[in-house]
């Protein structure tokens, strides 16, 4: 019970949820326990080095070029996630045709299937005796052991994060809005662009939002097909490994920190323009 403005009192209305204090209590101390004490570690860690070692470390042509690997091929992985797997999720929401569930159901593969798995099978095929390679390379075109090679394991991985989070929007839409906007005289391509994309361009944002995220770290899919190659072909996480393997937790952490600023910094832009195109699209209102 709450007094009012007006001199009244008033009773407060209960919460929709129950226990929602202690609910919140508990979700503190996890997120506490699960992600906020070890990323303070991280960074006590990595401050043993001193400023001028840390710089050293993360400015030095190893660790920039696999950043660049790493950042690079997970975001052109997520563009092309975002164009495949937003046509996916229309095919999958606008037609029926035989086997649909069977295409809805290997959507999910990559959640199932162990990386390491995946990182073999794509090697398989992909390398210049495999089936897929084989027929690449008489045009000159490697695919393993090279940055493509990483770029197509992380599509395989990140596809799902796409169609999920598209699919169920997708669904929302009314067909009446497209037979509107064809009775007003609008093109296909104007339908698309015009009225169906605008709507859809939160969750598209979301989905490569998560898909850039599990590339930049994903090891074990990549880490076959990739042939790890300094300078060429060599990922941030690998490197990673290679510094624990080196016992150098100092400097292992502090690429590790490298990676988190980067991605805080981009996911937080996307979240910025996510944010701004549900406030210009009504999106989520």
């Amino acid at each position: 019970m709450a007094r009012s403005t007006s001199g009244g009192w008033q009773f407060r209305q209960p919460s929709v949820l129950p226990g929602f204090r202690w609910a919140l209590g508990y979700t503190l101390v996890w997120l506490t326990l699960i992600v906020l004490i070890p990323l303070a570690g991280l960074f006590f860690r990595s401050a043993s080095l001193g400023w001028h070692d840390f710089w050293a470390l993360a400015l030095e042509r190893r660790t920039l070029n696999a950043l660049w690997i790493s950042f690079g091929c997970a975001f052109i992985a997520a563009l092309l996630n975002v164009i495949f797997g937003t046509l996916l999720a229309w095919v999958l929401v606008r037609y029926r045709f035989p086997g649909k569930r069977i295409v809805d159901s290997m959507v999910d593969l990559p959640f199932a299937l162990p990386t390491a798995v995946a990182g073999i099978a794509l090697t398989t095929l992909y390398a210049p005796k495999g089936w897929i390679g084989a027929l690449l390379a008489p045009l000159g075109i490697k695919v393993a052991f090279t940055p493509i090679g990483i770029v197509i394991a992380l599509v395989f991985v990140g596809l799902p994060f796409v169609v999920r989070t598209v699919q169920p929007v997708m669904e929302e839409i009314d067909r009446e809005v497209e037979e509107a906007a064809a009775t007003l005289g609008a093109s296909r391509f104007q339908t698309v662009f015009r009225v169906l994309l605008p709507g859809l361009a939160p969750a598209v944002l979301t989905g490569f939002s998560l898909a850039f995220a599990r590339g930049v770290g994903e090891y074990g899919s990549v880490i076959f097909i990739a042939g790890n190659l300094p300078f060429k072909s060599e990922i941030a996480p690998l490197l990673i490994v290679i510094k624990l393997e080196e016992f150098n937790y100092p400097a292992a952490t502090a690429i590790a920190v490298v990676m988190l600023l980067i991605s805080f910094a981009m996911l937080f832009v996307i979240n910025l323009i996510q944010a701004w195109s549900r406030r210009r699209y009504g999106y989520g209102a």
